[in-house]
C-alpha cells in the first residue's frame, strides 16, 4: 500500500449500522476536512482523469460533486453535474437504473456534452455498480466518449465492478482504494 492510500485510509471512518442495522458506512467526513489527505486525493483523481484523456469531469449526487469539482479545476477540466432526476432546470437527457428495491432516475443538462468530449466519472464509492453504469449509458446518450470511471474506494465485496464493466466496454475502472 502507498503512503497516499495509507493516509486515505486513516482518514475514513467506519460508521457501524448506518444507514441501517448490519451496514458499516464509510464516512469520507473526515478526509475532507484534512488538508493533506483531501488535496493528496485530488491530485490523485485529476492525474487518471488526465492520463485517460478527459476533457471534462462529471462528478455523481451528491458525494461526487464534493471530489469532481476541485479535480476539475486542479486538472483544468470541466465540470459537469449528473443529478438525481427533477433537480436541474431546463432540457436534460434522464437515465433510469435499477435499486435493490425499486428504480431512480438521474440526469443532465442535456446542452452540457458533446461528441468531442471524453468524460471522466468521478464518486466516492463504488458499490453495487448501478449509478456508475447509469452514468455511462447517459454520458454516451449524450453523444459524449466515455474516458473511465474513478472512485475513491471500491467496495469489492459488492461486486459492482463487474457490472460496471459490461457497461464501460473498454474504457477504465479506477479505485483509488479497494476494501
Amino acid at each position: 500500500m502507498t503512503d497516499i492510500q495509507e493516509l486515505l485510509l486513516s482518514r475514513i471512518r467506519d460508521v457501524p449500522d448506518y444507514p441501517k442495522p448490519g451496514v458499516v458506512f464509510k464516512d469520507i467526513t473526515p478526509l475532507l476536512a484534512d488538508p493533506a489527505a483531501f488535496t493528496a486525493l485530488t491530485e490523485a483523481l485529476a492525474e487518471l482523469s488526465l492520463r485517460n484523456g478527459a476533457t471534462r469531469v462529471v462528478g455523481l449526487e451528491a458525494r461526487g460533486f464534493i471530489l469532481a469539482a476541485p479535480v476539475a479545476v486542479r486538472a483544468g477540466l470541466g465540470f459537469i453535474p449528473v443529478r438525481k432526476a427533477g433537480k436541474l432546470p431546463g432540457a436534460t437527457l434522464r437515465q433510469a437504473y435499477e435499486l435493490e428495491y425499486g428504480t431512480a432516475e438521474i440526469e443532465v443538462h442535456a446542452e452540457d456534452l458533446t461528441p468531442e468530449d471524453r468524460v471522466m466519472v468521478i464518486d466516492d464509492v463504488l458499490a453495487t455498480g448501478g449509478t456508475a453504469a447509469a452514468s455511462v449509458e447517459l454520458i454516451r446518450r449524450a453523444g459524449a466518449q466515455v474516458a473511465g470511471v474513478a472512485v475513491l474506494m471500491e467496495l469489492s465485496f459488492l461486486h459492482g465492478r463487474q457490472k460496471l464493466e459490461l457497461a464501460l466496454g473498454a474504457a477504465p475502472m479506477e479505485a483509488v482504494l479497494t476494501l
